[in-house]
């Protein structure tokens, strides 16, 4: 099932967002002994993990019962300021009283990018082996050109079935990127995008609206099997629709 959420500006979509994300915790850890969160990379996540991190909302959630998983990541160190994890670390993951042992990165030093993503397939494999599904909550962002996670437009990766985690070389960035692949997102109880922006108005509609190309347009790839997909966008990137 299908859920938009417009708002006026990029600002209200990043609150709009946080509030959203706190009552879920809330509602699911009352019911289950943990809460699992994939987190994304780029600029709106931050503002909501930013929210997040704040008292008033840090406050309402028991960090205790929450893991933290990545959607995908930059294979350069953690130090790296285009490191996804160091990025949430600085944002929210150091500022809220969550165990260590309950945050999952992808390994990128001291090891080669295939056995990173190797690696964080085991542990996607040993965590959720005696559970339906996978993740309670899947947080995307979305490229001007239609990407989302490290799925990008006419890559091998996008027809990945088996594996839950792969390694790919992007040659438009010049370095190795790890990224859960679709099949292990779309088991997700909720997965949801977060777009704001002209730049993306485009790709926006074409993912939603256009061509059935994904291929093309990777987004379109995200298909719950059986979760919720939400949709939190801003005027400006959902003009078209």
């Amino acid at each position: 099932m299908k859920h938009m959420h417009v708002m006026l500006t990029s600002e209200l979509v990043a609150i709009d967002m946080a509030q959203f994300l706190v009552q879920h915790m809330r509602n699911v850890i009352s019911k289950q002994q943990h809460y699992t969160l994939v987190l994304a990379g780029g600029s709106t996540p931050k503002r909501v993990y930013e929210l997040l991190a704040q008292p008033q909302r840090a406050s309402l959630i028991d960090w205790d019962k929450v893991h933290i998983f990545f959607g995908d990541e930059r294979f350069v160190p953690f130090d790296d300021e285009r490191n996804n994890a160091r990025m949430a670390y600085d944002a929210l993951l150091s500022k809220v009283p969550i165990p260590e042992a309950n945050i999952h990165r992808m390994l990128t030093e001291g090891v080669t990018p295939e056995q990173s993503a190797e690696a964080y397939d085991v542990v996607l494999q040993r965590y959720f082996k005696t559970k339906v599904g996978t993740f309670d909550m899947v947080l995307l962002g979305m490229g001007d050109d239609a990407h989302t996670l490290s799925l990008f437009p006419f890559t091998p990766v996008l027809k990945e079935q088996r594996h839950w985690v792969r390694s790919l070389w992007l040659e438009a960035q010049n370095m190795y990127r790890i990224t859960l692949t679709a099949p292990v997102v779309n088991m997700a109880s909720n997965i949801a995008f977060m777009v704001t922006g002209a730049n993306k108005r485009d790709a926006l509609y074409m993912v939603l609206d256009g061509e059935r190309n994904e291929e093309r347009y990777p987004s379109q790839l995200i298909q719950p099997v059986k979760g919720e997909l939400h949709w939190f966008v801003d005027q400006d990137a959902g003009f078209r629709l």
